[in-house]
């Protein structure tokens, strides 16, 4: 695995920093991928979160819990497909 999928949390201010860019890169690659004739429709945030010893998962869709269902199902077999892809 990348050293980027092994890292160590950050500490919280970093944290935040790391957060702000993470959203930064997406953005970057919307734009590189669509240029300016885009909108940007629904979001979902995932964050793990590491504190006093647990890990927990941090969700944040706001829009109908049916939507972000089907929005997360959609992005799960994308991930999958793309890990088997990396694998084959």
């Amino acid at each position: 695995m990348s050293d980027e999928l092994e890292r160590e949390p950050d500490p919280p201010a970093e944290g935040r920093s790391r957060l702000m860019r993470e959203v930064a890169e997406q953005m970057d690659a919307i734009e590189g991928d669509f240029g300016s004739e885009f909108q940007i429709g629904r979001v979902i945030t995932i964050v793990e979160v590491h504190s006093a010893g647990e890990i927990c998962l941090r969700v944040r869709a706001l829009q109908y819990p049916w939507v972000s269902d089907g929005m997360l199902e959609w992005a799960k077999r994308g991930l999958a497909g793309t890990a088997a892809a990396d694998t084959g």
